[in-house]
């Protein structure tokens, strides 16, 4: 009888039996860390550019809610009354922490707020300060972007009554005399205004020449207005 002869398959055989060589394992590891590396690179570059993007975008986010709340609701929250485009209002009492919206929650306690949207894309607004006599003010305005890029007060301009022509990029017309030009870099503005008040018994007073800050389109504008 003869003997049979016990083979033992060596590692290429058994590797080509289970149908990887070593060759085959090695490109395979190759190609998952050629996609593993392309997935991370792709992970850094959307991370990269996203963030960016919207730390860029993130104030004009912020402004759109603000215009869009304050537009239809005003300073009262839900149930209140909006405050139409190109209208100025002043709030009658003085901002506290219990009050439902981010302005008057966080605003100064000595201080009355006026706040309106412009909208100067279809033409100019005059804004009209009165004689303050002596009396802190200050009205800003805000670029969609979060940048005040002018203001009006007792710092910049003094406190006596003035004229203030608001007018958007582009616009070539004739300002008026006596009237100062301020030259928005974009048709949407956000104003708001602050003006002092050193007591409780002078808030009817600083109430009352807030409510004169006001505004009036340039087509319908007159000195005097």
């Amino acid at each position: 009888m003869a003997n049979m002869e016990n083979k033992e398959p060596n590692s290429q055989e058994s590797a080509a039996a289970s149908g990887s060589s070593p060759a085959a394992q090695a490109r395979a590891r190759s190609r998952w860390k050629v996609h593993l590396l392309t997935f991370a690179v792709t992970i850094l570059v959307v991370w990269g550019l996203s963030t960016p993007i919207y730390i860029y975008f993130y104030p004009r986010l912020i402004y759109n809610a603000w215009e869009s709340g304050i537009v239809q609701h005003g300073l009262g929250g839900k149930s209140s009354p909006g405050i139409p485009i190109n209208t100025l209002y002043t709030m009658p009492t003085l901002a506290s922490p219990s009050q439902s919206n981010a302005l008057e929650s966080t605003g100064n306690r000595d201080t009355l707020y006026t706040i309106g949207w412009l909208d100067l894309s279809k033409g100019p607004e005059v804004l009209h300060v009165p004689d303050m006599a002596g009396r802190y003010y200050s009205v800003q305005f805000m670029d969609p972007w979060g940048t005040v890029f002018a203001y009006v007060g007792r710092r910049t301009t003094g406190t006596q009554a003035g004229d203030y022509l608001m007018s958007g990029p582009g616009w070539k017309g004739k300002v008026p005399d006596g009237v100062k030009q301020i030259a928005s870099p974009d048709n949407t503005v956000l104003l708001i205004g602050r003006t002092l008040v050193e007591s409780d018994s002078d808030l009817a007073t600083a109430y009352g020449l807030a409510k004169q800050i006001q505004l009036t389109p340039l087509s319908r504008w007159h000195p005097g207005h």
